[in-house]
């Protein structure tokens, strides 16, 4: 065989292992494998708080009730929700139990409507949820309390951060679907289109380019380094969890069902040329070089808009599939530490750069929420077929 022969064969065998690389990266995950590292990552972190009421210490102490852990329970109810083994359901059932009785299943914040803040509302979606499993009245008697007085109130520019919506809008849809009552839908859609279109003068909805601005503090003039739009990932993969954990639960008859799949739509279009190769997305959307690298929370909730509406029949399926799996896979296959441990997690923060550095190996100031993401995203991978 000859040089140029050799170099053509040589080259043929990298193109073959490229090409079987890039397939086994965009192949559906074994669902044994995806209920496998769900549990890993879990227990971990169960066995990590094994007291669910134990306060939170960083850099001041908080309450367990907080956003961060209200999200993680979010994640776990989606766990107890698939796995078939009943031993484990019954871990989880008692673990969100613990938490919500050693918080006397109240708000950080209270009840009063002064005081309502979306980030200590969030607990009220797991508690919901633990209520229509076990009747007790007290499971639902201070978050039905604090967002009837939100439902009350003349005010609509509650959500000024884009995180709200997924820490509340849920919670309000949850209360219209068990109490069969459209004031809270109705609520919900007039505080949503402030956030969408006031705040921050225009609001923080880009029609332009399908993606949100986190808050006031980045619609323009605000640019990134590179000149674009600042998008932050995470807080783009709260909106989109908020819209599928609205549009779950929401009646089709709505009258802003359809403003509300639209968006979530027009969202997910927008996230699929700025995937990253390896697929992960940048925490800057629009600039891989402003503290750019692989973060899990924000794919993870990315993943998870994507595989619902696959299983839900709303999004072709032949365009997502290929991009959710790439991203779940190099999720698990890069991302899980051998005890569970979630690497590429951004800590708490509103933007690229806060959090810093993010690896394999950081440890985020709270490790909760990133978990809640990466369960609400195996979840909805789990059930794909």
């Amino acid at each position: 065989m000859n040089n140029r022969s050799l170099l053509k064969t040589i080259y043929c065998l990298l193109f073959l292992t490229a090409t079987i690389s890039q397939l086994r990266a965009q192949s559906l995950p074994d669902k044994k494998d995806v209920l496998d590292v769900m549990r890993l990552t879990n227990k971990y972190f169960m066995n990590t708080w094994p007291d669910a009421g134990k306060p939170i210490v960083t850099n001041r102490e908080r309450p367990s009730n907080i956003w961060t852990r209200g999200v993680y329970y979010e994640g776990l109810m989606e766990l107890y929700r698939i796995d078939p083994k009943k031993k484990h359901r019954k871990s989880y059932y008692n673990y969100a139990v613990q938490w919500g009785e050693k918080h006397k299943w109240g708000l950080r914040s209270g009840t009063a409507r002064e005081r309502q803040n979306a980030d200590d509302q969030t607990c009220g979606q797991t508690y919901i949820d633990l209520y229509l499993i076990d009747k007790k009245e007290e499971r639902i008697k201070d978050i039905k309390t604090a967002i009837d007085g939100m439902v009350a109130s003349e005010r609509v520019d509650d959500w000024w951060w884009i995180d709200a919506l997924q820490m509340a809008m849920p919670v309000f849809v949850r209360l219209g679907e068990l109490y069969n009552e459209p004031k809270y839908y109705d609520k919900m859609y007039q505080i949503y289109n402030y956030t969408k279109t006031k705040h921050g003068g225009n609001g923080l909805w880009n029609p332009a380019d399908k993606l949100w601005w986190r808050d006031k503090d980045f619609v323009p003039p605000y640019k990134e380094p590179n000149g674009e739009d600042c998008y932050w990932s995470r807080g783009n993969g709260w909106v989109v969890a908020a819209l599928v954990r609205t549009l779950q639960k929401l009646p089709k008859t709505d009258p802003h069902y359809n403003e509300y799949l639209q968006d979530y739509k027009d969202m997910l279009a927008a996230l699929i040329p700025i995937q990253r190769q390896d697929g992960y997305w940048n925490v800057s959307l629009h600039d891989p070089n402003n503290f750019g690298g692989k973060e899990l929370t924000g794919t993870s909730l990315f993943v998870y808009g994507m595989a619902w509406g696959i299983n839900n029949g709303l999004i072709d399926r032949a365009t997502y599939l290929p991009v959710l799996t790439k991203a779940w896979n190099v999720m698990t296959k890069e991302g899980v530490h051998p005890n569970g441990f979630l690497g590429y997690v951004q800590g708490t923060g509103k933007e690229p750069k806060d959090g810093q550095p993010v690896s394999y190996t950081s440890k985020p100031d709270f490790e909760d929420y990133g978990l809640g993401c990466f369960l609400l995203a195996g979840s909805e991978v789990y059930k794909l077929k």
